[in-house]
C-alpha cells in the first residue's frame, strides 16, 4: 500500500518537472532576447539551459548587479571571516546568507566543469593541493563560473576557452 503511493508520487513528480522543463524551454522559445542570454551562458563548460535560467530568473536579469564581488555575495559564495578587534576566530568560511538557490544551482556546474573541461580541472588541482580540501576547491570554481555568467552576460560575449592563453600571448 504505502509502495504503490511512494510509487504514484513519484510519477507525479516526474511528470510535473518534465513539464516544468517543456514550459521553460516554450518560454525560451518564445523570447528571442532570453534565448540569446541563456545560449551565451551555456557557452560556459558546466552551464545548462535549467543553471543558465535560473541565474537569470535569481538574479532578474542581473538588473541590481554591479559587480562581481556584489553577486557573489548576493549568492552567499562570499568568504568571511569571524573577528573581533584583531583576533581572527575559526577558519574563512563563505558566508551562505545569500541566495540559496543559486549556490545549489551551481553546484553540479562545478562538478561538470572540473570533470570535461581541462582548465577547471587544472584549476581545481592546484585549489585541492594548496587547501587539500576539495570541497573548498568546488565553492570556488562555483564561484568562478558564477562571476564568468555575469561578465559574459554584461559583456554580451560568449565563453573563449582559449583566453587566458591568448592574453598571455599577447603580454609577451
Amino acid at each position: 500500500m504505502t509502495l504503490k503511493r511512494i510509487s504514484e508520487r513519484m510519477k507525479l513528480l516526474n511528470k510535473q518537472e518534465n513539464e516544468i522543463k517543456n514550459d521553460i524551454s516554450q518560454i525560451l522559445k518564445n523570447n528571442a532576447e532570453l534565448k540569446k542570454e541563456t545560449d551565451r551562458m551555456m557557452t560556459i563548460p558546466g552551464i545548462g539551459e535549467l543553471t543558465a535560467v535560473i541565474i537569470l530568473a535569481e538574479t532578474n536579469g542581473f538588473e541590481l548587479i554591479r559587480n562581481k564581488k556584489q553577486l557573489t555575495s548576493y549568492a552567499g559564495l562570499d568568504v568571511k571571516e569571524k573577528q573581533s578587534g584583531t583576533s581572527i576566530k575559526g577558519k574563512p568560511k563563505i558566508s551562505k546568507k545569500g541566495n540559496r538557490s543559486i549556490r545549489k544551482a551551481m553546484h553540479f556546474p562545478s562538478l561538470v566543469a572540473v570533470k570535461w573541461d581541462e582548465n577547471f580541472k587544472e584549476l581545481y588541482a592546484r585549489l585541492v593541493s594548496k587547501h587539500g580540501i576539495k570541497m573548498k576547491a568546488l565553492v570556488s570554481i562555483q564561484r568562478k563560473l558564477l562571476e564568468m555568467s555575469y561578465v559574459l552576460y554584461k559583456n554580451q560575449t560568449i565563453y573563449d576557452k582559449e583566453y587566458k592563453n591568448s592574453v598571455q600571448t599577447q603580454m609577451a
